[in-house]
């Protein structure tokens, strides 16, 4: 895994990670699991997030947990699709608040690469997984990498967005200078959770509010 594939305007952000002893014992166990697994996203798209959102264009950030572990769903974006792939609940569920909050219609495509080219960076903790296997490349180095990215964007950033929605990325608001971002904080969209705070969150409007109260062109979700 190279640097060099990813969209350049990220490469002084990232650069540091990438020699990191961690880093490269991550690198290590990737790239033997693609040549004897089969491995999710497709090898070329593990880094789709970066390279579908110039550095130079982020607004908001949403974390997920696990790319998608069945054929041809995962795509190096969080919880988005290829196109022509069944929606899976989660994201069903996003649609469904997206309809409640700005009258949105339920889109007939999975596939959020529009998001991402708005300036949305689209990560997961874990950035690839086994077929059929969830939570298979978690503790391996990946959860660094992504604490790492999170907190350097806090950092080197004013007036960013994060979408922290469930337990789990909840978790990473430790990371985000309050101060200086807006971290909106639910349930997850999960079917299990939904109707515990996720519904009703408001938060795609209430990020578009911020971002056009902070000079930044709103999000046409």
């Amino acid at each position: 895994m190279s640097i060099d594939k990813i969209n350049p305007s990220w490469h002084p952000v990232l650069k540091d990670e990438f020699q990191k002893t961690y880093f490269r014992k991550l690198s290590d166990f990737v790239e033997k699991e693609y040549k004897t697994e089969t491995i999710y996203p497709p090898k070329e798209q593990i880094f789709s997030a970066f390279n579908l959102c110039p550095y130079d264009k982020l607004k908001l950030i949403i974390l997920g947990q696990d790319p998608y572990h069945g054929a041809n769903q995962a795509h190096g974006l969080s919880f988005s699709v290829q196109n022509g792939v069944k929606i899976p609940p989660s994201l069903r569920n996003i649609y469904k608040e997206l309809r409640s909050d700005l009258g949105i219609e339920l889109p007939k495509s999975g596939n959020l690469e529009h998001w991402a080219k708005q300036g949305i960076l689209m990560i997961n903790a874990t950035f690839t997984v086994r077929a059929a296997q969830a939570g298979s490349h978690q503790k391996q180095g990946w959860e660094n990498f992504t604490d790492a990215v999170i907190s350097k964007l806090s950092a080197e950033n004013k007036h960013l967005v994060f979408f922290l929605w469930g337990n789990f990325a909840r978790k990473k608001n430790k990371l985000i200078d309050s101060s200086k971002h807006l971290i909106l904080e639910s349930a997850h969209p999960s079917p299990l959770s939904a109707y515990n705070g996720f519904f009703g969150n408001k938060h795609f409007s209430l990020a578009n509010n911020y971002l056009q109260k902070n000079g930044k062109e709103t999000i046409i979700w």
